[in-house]
């Protein structure tokens, strides 16, 4: 059975609509116009309801960059959120990157949730948890929040050092922070013999590690998988996989994780996507995550 998930209770965040290869949102209480090649309907409200909510709209230059367009001059480049749910809070900055990105993907807060539940449901008092391609860091200070120990993994330092504001805002510390290629760190895990109760990992289509190593999903993540899950604690664990790949499918996920881990229970796969308020779903993803709690 697959399965559909969408935030449901995000109070700063919110889909307005989609559609025309756009998206409409509302970030705390900035709405934004961006890029959304998942978008290929058309829009459900006018170009002239768009125009008069829209407070900064993203302007491509290229494929992979472009530029914000503000309607106002006293618009911020920066402004935080806070996303809570029934067990942990935490904020987050946002900014305008030339890269159409604000720092945080909204579709993941349906695993924040599931990484927050299951800590929960550990006997372990000090779970460790580790955080692949983590980015800006949500997953991670959702983690620590939780109660448990967290290592956090991104080649980027500049993303790191995002994430780390992150921590700070809210609240947080000692969260480990890790610049390095993602593949590489979980070898050397490996040969220390060190192990896991959570594993998160929300690998990009394409990405390059600290020291120009190449990263192609299709070509690397079986290798990562087989890996990966050898880092698992026996006893109790949660792994979590998600893909924003146009090409990848949800059978896919379940096939790589099946494969390389044939003694998986409570496995779940599916797709992730955002409710707009104007009645349309746009899609943003396909996971496959698992737990095993100690009885």
């Amino acid at each position: 059975m697959i399965s559909l998930l969408t935030p449901t209770h995000w109070k700063d965040y919110e889909l307005i609509d989609c559609g025309d290869f756009e998206k409409l949102e509302r970030f705390g209480n900035l709405i934004l116009c961006r890029p959304e090649p998942q978008a290929v309907w058309k829009k459900t409200l006018s170009e002239q309801e768009w125009k008069k909510l829209t407070n900064i709209r993203f302007k491509g230059r290229s494929a992979t960059s472009g530029e914000w367009v503000k309607t106002a001059g006293n618009l911020p480049d920066r402004w935080n959120v806070e996303y809570k749910n029934d067990d942990v809070k935490i904020n987050l900055r946002l900014g305008l990157t030339s890269f159409k990105h604000v720092g945080v993907f909204p579709e993941q807060a349906v695993n924040w949730d599931y990484i927050s539940s299951s800590i929960k449901k550990f006997k372990n008092p000090k779970p460790k948890v580790l955080n692949l391609f983590a980015y800006t860091g949500a997953a991670s200070l959702i983690s620590q929040a939780s109660g448990a120990d967290t290592t956090h993994v991104d080649s980027i330092k500049q993303v790191v050092n995002w994430a780390n504001e992150n921590q700070e805002l809210s609240q947080l510390k000692d969260v480990r922070w890790v610049v390095e290629d993602a593949l590489k760190f979980v070898q050397r895990e490996l040969k220390r013999g060190k192990k896991y109760n959570g594993i998160i990992l929300d690998p990009p289509a394409f990405g390059h590690g600290p020291n120009g190593e190449k990263w192609k999903l299709e070509d690397h993540i079986q290798e990562m998988m087989q890996d990966v899950v050898k880092l698992l604690d026996e006893e109790e664990h949660f792994l979590i996989l998600n893909t924003y790949s146009l090409g990848f499918s949800s059978v896919i996920v379940e096939n790589l994780i099946k494969t390389s881990f044939p003694q998986v229970k409570n496995l779940e796969t599916g797709e992730l996507y955002l409710q707009a308020t104007s009645g349309i779903k746009l899609p943003l993803g396909v996971f496959g995550k698992f737990n095993t709690f100690s009885s």
